[in-house]
């Protein structure tokens, strides 16, 4: 695939994410406590669970952000009271691992096939007209692969648009960064209480090199929104630097 292609997939992933927190991000309302560690807890509907809808089957029942200090936003309520995971830990059994976010599921990963490269349908991601979504599993990426949009529809409903996007798997880029040519791009939407951070890696660093790995480093620098007109909304480029001896 040529690099051009990479970066406009790359941008519209950037793009879905911010989407989806313009349109679901409530208010937080309480805190979980897990162990030693606080997590902010947002709903993307209402103010309590009883206000969730019921989860769907291998729908994302929480999405577990893990970009910085963890948080969580609840999207629908597990069927027969069971619990959705509010672990960080990836290898709960019900987790499925997209970037610095961790999809939890009511029902075991182990339940879902692996994913033929640029041929099978990773999952699906549908917004609606109340501002809330749905994300559906069908298949686990390999191991070092990235998830990208391949496809979305829209359709016309007597209470607004909707979407459906579709996502695939594909290998890991491998191209080496050129002379300035930022190496991960981050898309950053300010919320009340928390920043909610996209990343997408563009290339690999030459030898002895790293990418920042937070939007915060001093080789990250602010670039223009790539489409995005809202003032909570910044993205940043990275680039490779020296690791120190």
């Amino acid at each position: 695939m040529e690099r051009f292609s990479w970066l406009r997939l790359l941008w519209l992933l950037a793009a879905l994410s911010v989407v989806r927190t313009v349109m679901v991000s409530r208010f937080p309302m309480n805190f979980r406590h897990n162990h030693k560690m606080a997590f902010r807890i947002f709903y993307q509907i209402g103010d309590s669970e009883s206000d969730l809808p019921e989860c769907e089957e291998m729908s994302v029942c929480n999405r577990v952000d893990t970009y910085a200090t963890p948080w969580i936003e609840r999207q629908c309520r597990c069927p027969n009271k069971k619990v959705c995971s509010m672990s960080i830990d990836a290898r709960d059994g019900y987790t499925v691992v997209d970037k610095n976010r961790q999809l939890k599921l009511c029902e075991p990963v182990s339940r879902l096939p692996t994913c033929r490269y640029f041929r099978d349908v990773a999952w699906t991601y549908a917004t609606y007209p109340d501002n809330t979504t749905k994300q559906t599993m069908h298949c686990m990426c390999p191991k070092n692969s990235v998830a990208y949009i391949f496809k979305h529809e829209t359709y016309d409903t007597p209470k607004g648009l909707s979407a459906l996007y579709f996502l695939a798997c594909s290998p890991q880029s491998k191209m080496r960064c050129q002379r300035k040519e930022p190496c991960r791009l981050f898309t950053v939407k300010k919320r009340p209480d928390v920043d909610e951070v996209s990343t997408n890696t563009l290339c690999q660093c030459p030898k002895n090199h790293r990418c920042p790995q937070h939007h915060s480093e001093p080789s990250v620098i602010s670039t223009p929104a790539g489409g995005f007109t809202e003032d909570h909304i910044r993205t940043y480029s990275g680039y490779c630097t020296s690791e120190l001896p």
